[in-house]
């Protein structure tokens, strides 16, 4: 996973990713062969969308017992539901673990993993809100990491994946937490940032909460920080300026070098631009487009206003 960011080449985009302990972005090249992780912090990053459709993410398959790893679609076929080719979504038996807890289908592979300890976790975002959710002993790290959270905690850690999946839910029913929160909303979180004083208050109120619930659940609750990655420290900083990126980063052509980035979310210059405030966009809407590399593209002009005045 040590690949350079290709400077050349057409490629499914995956999205972004922190499997490797940092943001990269994970390409499929159409013509075949293993996935790319490429480095983006400090990186140039220039391409044009090809087309408007969307293609397969591939699948995720048990490199073991207790790891899951991204594959590539073998045929680099359409998008259908969920993203992925109707071939993809047959073999991809991590399908099932969202539902694992409730009975239905389980193959053997899956029941192995979630056989692991499993981590319950607080994520809180910087417009306040949190979510609650789980995370496989080899993912404690990297699953916080791809949230795009600014603060977060893990609650306890869980014997298997079954458990973690109900404390989850009993969590949910009691304290009224979301499991989800949508990409869109982060990123106008982002833009919006002036203080980080409300979402760390948010986030020790739930907390308090969620110890006292699972306290009620006869669950020991053992509250561990998450650690930030240095990479989204400017994105964490309200004091850093910070426009939203006027151009749609799923057609057309851009070019732009990340100065930080937080979960999908990213704070990028572009060429020529250096008087102007940096950009926050979301890397993560490239997932499933079909993008090519080349040093010759770049970001149209714009004049824009900060998200923060």
């Amino acid at each position: 996973m040590d690949q350079a960011l290709p400077v050349s080449g057409t490629y499914v985009c995956h999205g972004i990713t922190w499997a490797s302990a940092d943001p990269r972005l994970l390409l499929a090249p159409v013509t075949g062969g293993p996935l790319v992780y490429a480095p983006v912090m400090g990186r140039r990053l220039s391409y044009q969308v090809s087309g408007t459709g969307r293609w397969c993410i591939g699948r995720y398959r048990f490199a073991d017992r207790v790891r899951v790893e991204a594959v590539a679609c073998p045929d680099r076929a359409p998008a259908e539901v969920g993203g992925q080719c109707p071939a993809c979504a047959g073999r991809d038996d991590f399908r099932f673990a969202h539902r694992f807890h409730s009975g239905g289908h389980v193959p053997d592979s899956l029941a192995a993993y979630m056989a692991q300890p499993h981590w319950l976790y607080l994520a809180t975002f910087a417009d306040g809100t949190t979510k609650i959710g789980t995370a496989a002993e080899p993912r404690k790290r990297s699953r916080l990491d791809e949230q795009g959270a600014l603060i977060a905690t893990y609650l306890a850690r869980s014997a298997d994946g079954r458990a973690v999946r109900f404390l989850e839910d009993a969590l949910t029913r009691q304290l009224g937490l979301t499991q989800t929160v949508r990409a869109a909303a982060k990123l106008t979180a982002l833009a919006e940032l002036r203080d980080l004083a409300p979402a760390d208050t948010a986030h020790h109120q739930h907390l308090d909460r969620a110890t006292a619930a699972l306290s009620g659940l006869n669950v020991p609750a053992t509250p561990e920080p998450w650690t930030p990655p240095g990479e989204g420290e400017l994105l964490r900083t309200p004091e850093t300026g910070r426009a939203l990126y006027p151009h749609d980063p799923r057609s057309g052509e851009h070019g732009l070098t990340v100065l930080s980035c937080l979960g999908s979310q990213v704070l990028a210059t572009l060429d020529g631009d250096g008087e102007q405030l940096p950009y926050l966009l979301d890397l993560g809407t490239l997932k499933g487009r079909r993008i090519v590399l080349g040093a010759q593209f770049s970001s149209p002009p714009a004049a824009v206003q900060s998200a923060l005045f």
